[in-house]
């Protein structure tokens, strides 16, 4: 018998225009035809979260599927969190406890760089509230990661394009 984590397959986003990287590929449940249910917290995609089911077919056939859409939202939310690289890890740990009472989970790209997913029904304002307090201490930066393009889940074109 296959668990769920030998189902998953991975889907890509192209990302011409993000600040960090051109694309992104991200673990997916197939769920028949072209859709696709969101496994994992995205650390540069906009617009699209965790158990977002999406639409996405591939454009060969050694290309992995490509998301063309969010065809369900979740409910689900992301935020991206930069921790300061002074901080050892132990105390990254703490802060990132801190706030597990708020509902959320969350996955290390890096010993800095963290996605936080926001489960539906948590209070997502009380989540940036307190990311806001230790944005303001200089513990860490954080960003949302609403769609910036409508139709894209990339980020704006540079101003000198």
């Amino acid at each position: 018998m296959r668990t769920e984590e030998e189902s998953l397959t991975k889907i890509y986003i192209d990302l011409p225009n993000h600040w960090a990287t051109g694309g992104e590929s991200l673990w997916a449940l197939p769920l028949g035809g072209d859709l696709y249910e969101i496994r994992n917290a995205p650390f540069h995609a906009y617009g699209i979260n965790w158990g977002d089911i999406v639409r996405a077919h591939s454009n060969g056939p050694k290309l992995k599927p490509e998301v063309r859409e969010v065809v369900a939202p979740s409910g689900n939310k992301t935020l991206r969190v930069f921790l300061n690289k002074k901080l050892g890890q132990e105390k990254q740990d703490a802060i990132l406890a801190s706030l597990q009472h708020l509902d959320i989970s969350w996955e290390r790209a890096d010993e800095h760089y963290v996605a936080i997913d926001i489960h539906p029904g948590s209070d997502y304002q009380a989540v940036c509230d307190r990311l806001m307090e230790l944005e303001t201490e200089r513990t860490l930066e954080y960003e949302t990661c609403e769609a910036r393009e409508a139709g894209s889940f990339d980020d704006f074109p540079s101003e000198d394009e």
